[in-house]
C-alpha cells in the first residue's frame, strides 16, 4: 500500500484538517500519479458539508487534478514515468453498459466511481480526492495534459473546464452562433474563453456590473447587468445557445424568453430548491431546456487538446491547504476570481 496524506472532513460543516490514509499499490493497468495541484470545485464545498444528502465521512474532496506519473503497472501502455497527467470527477465505471461503451461514463448505468465520496468498482472501497498527495488510477482514466499547459491553472480544467466544454460542442457552439453565459464564476469564466475560441459570439447575462471588464478580458463581446429588468425586453429571442452556469434560484423562463427559435438552454448547477417553468416559454419558440453533466473520458482529452492548441487555461489563485477552508468560505462569498487551485508541495511540507 501507499501512504498518502490529504486533508479531509470528518462530519458535515467541520473543518478540513491533515488526514493520513493508504492507496493501492499499482494493479497491472494502473499508474500512479504524484499529485501536484488540485482545484476546489462548488460541488466540494456542498459534499463536504453534506449539503445533497449522501455525504460519507471521512471525506478527501477534490475532482480537478494534475500531477506526475511516478509510477506504471505491467501492462501499462498509455503512460511513463514523468508524463503530465490528470483525473477529473471519475476514477472508474463499469466499462460494459451502454453508456459505457459510448463514451459517456459519467452517466454509466452501474455506476461510476466518482474520485470522492463514492466507492471503487467493488462497491466496498471508498475514493478519495485530489487534495492529497498520491493517486492510484486506472491508465484508461487518466488524462493526458498538453506540454503547454501549466499544470496549477490546468486543473480546473478537469471539471470546469469539460463541463462547460461538452454542451458547447454538443450544441455547435461557434461562428454564427450567438451564445450567452448566465453566471461568471469558476464555470461562466471557462466557458466564455471555450466560447470565444470555438469563434461563437459570446454573451455574459450577469448580477453584478463590477465583473463587466473581466468579462471583455476573457473573450465576451457583450455583457449585460441582470439586475435592469429592461435588459429581458431587449435581448428577447436573442441566443442560439445559453449555459446557466449559476446553482441559484433565477427565474428560467425569462432567459428561455432569450432564446432564438429552437434554441437551447443548458443546465450546469443544481438550485437547493426546484425552480418552475412555464409550459408557454418553450412552447412558443420551440425551446429547448435541458442539463449536462461533466463530459466522458475521450471528450474530456478532447477538450484538453482543444485547450492546449488554444492556450485555454483557468484564472486561478493557487494557495496552500492550510488555507482550504478559508477558501471554502470565500467561494461561498464568490471572492475568488476564478478558481482556487490547492498547492499540493505545502501539504506534502506539514
Amino acid at each position: 500500500m501507499l501512504d498518502a496524506l490529504g486533508y479531509a472532513t470528518h462530519a458535515a460543516k467541520a473543518p478540513l484538517s491533515p488526514y493520513k490514509f493508504q492507496r493501492r499499490d499499482p494493479r497491472a493497468r494502473d499508474i500512479v500519479i504524484d499529485i501536484k495541484y488540485c482545484g476546489i470545485c462548488h460541488s466540494d464545498i456542498h459534499q463536504a458539508r453534506d449539503e445533497w444528502g449522501r455525504a460519507n465521512f471521512p471525506m478527501v474532496p477534490g475532482h480537478e487534478i494534475t500531477g506526475v506519473v511516478t509510477q506504471v503497472g505491467a501492462k501499462v501502455t498509455k503512460y511513463k514515468v514523468g508524463d503530465k497527467v490528470g483525473v477529473g470527477c471519475f476514477v472508474d465505471s463499469c466499462r460494459v453498459c451502454d453508456c459505457c461503451k459510448k463514451g459517456f461514463e459519467q452517466f454509466c448505468s452501474n455506476g461510476a466511481s466518482f474520485t470522492y465520496n463514492g466507492l471503487e468498482q467493488d462497491k466496498k472501497t471508498p475514493t478519495m480526492g485530489g487534495y492529497s498527495t498520491v493517486l492510484t488510477v486506472d491508465e484508461d482514466y487518466a488524462l493526458r495534459i498538453p506540454a503547454n499547459l501549466p499544470l496549477a491553472a490546468a486543473a480546473p480544467l478537469l471539471c470546469a473546464g469539460i463541463t462547460t466544454y461538452s454542451p458547447l460542442n454538443r450544441w455547435k457552439a461557434g461562428p454564427g452562433k450567438k451564445v450567452a453565459m448566465i453566471g461568471l464564476g469558476g464555470l461562466g469564466h471557462m466557458g466564455v474563453k471555450i466560447a470565444h475560441a470555438m469563434g461563437a459570439e459570446v454573451t455574459v447575462l450577469s448580477h453584478s456590473p463590477k465583473k463587466e471588464a473581466d468579462a471583455k478580458r476573457l473573450g465576451a463581446d457583450h455583457f449585460y447587468a441582470t439586475a435592469d429588468p429592461e435588459i429581458f425586453a431587449s435581448l428577447q429571442g436573442a441566443f442560439d445557445l445559453i449555459l446557466c452556469t449559476v446553482s441559484t434560484g433565477i427565474d428560467w423562463n425569462q432567459y428561455l424568453n432569450l432564446l432564438k427559435i429552437d434554441g437551447a438552454m443548458v443546465l450546469l448547477g443544481i438550485p437547493d430548491k426546484d425552480v418552475p417553468v412555464g409550459a408557454r416559454s418553450l412552447i412558443m419558440g420551440r425551446r429547448i431546456l435541458t442539463g449536462s453533466l461533466i463530459g466522458g473520458i475521450s471528450e474530456t482529452q478532447e477538450m484538453l487538446d482543444f485547450c492546449g492548441k488554444h492556450n485555454i487555461t483557468s484564472d486561478i489563485e493557487l494557495i496552500s491547504a492550510d488555507k482550504i477552508n478559508e477558501a471554502y468560505d470565500r467561494v461561498m462569498k464568490s471572492d475568488v476570481r476564478y478558481r482556487f487551485v490547492i498547492d499540493i508541495a505545502t501539504l506534502k511540507a506539514a
